[in-house]
């Protein structure tokens, strides 16, 4: 079995992206304190978002804000700039929460475009990515 859950805040401000064949990629660090540590630790995660999802984020996220992440680990091998070979741990989310309070973590959150629609926010519901609704996963693509 390989399954996490992590709960966090936003280091930075998700990074999206779009593969080449146009499939949306989403990159954030999640920063999760060791809760009965002696000295405070802080642990800091790699969580790539795909499709629906990593729109999702990248639009209703940002620095600071905390966020409850569940996916699996995965490692992949890449080379350097220097020739080095390096693996890389990541987590591939499956879902996303919002957690804390409303507002926390959004001061710097852009406001989303109204169209001529009602101002009034109600607030988005919890994305979970397109695995579960039967759809493949991943294309095999890196997004960069």
């Amino acid at each position: 079995m390989n399954s996490i859950i992590i709960k966090g805040r936003l280091t930075k401000d998700p990074e999206l992206r779009y593969t080449q064949s146009d499939t949306a990629v989403c990159t954030v660090n999640v920063a999760v304190d060791r809760p009965y540590s002696k000295d405070k630790e802080t642990d800091f995660f790699t969580v790539v978002f795909w499709r629906q999802t990593a729109e999702f984020v990248s639009k209703y996220f940002s620095k600071g804000q905390e966020i409850l992440v569940q996916g699996e680990m995965q490692s992949r091998k890449y080379e350097d700039k220097e020739g080095n070979n390096r693996i890389a741990w990541e987590i591939k989310a499956d879902r996303v929460e919002f957690c804390g309070s409303k507002g926390q973590g959004e001061e710097n959150a852009p406001a989303p475009a109204t169209k001529g629609k009602s101002t009034k926010k109600a607030p988005p519901p919890t994305a979970e990515s397109e695995v579960e609704s039967g759809e493949t996963e991943d294309d095999g693509e890196l997004p960069f």
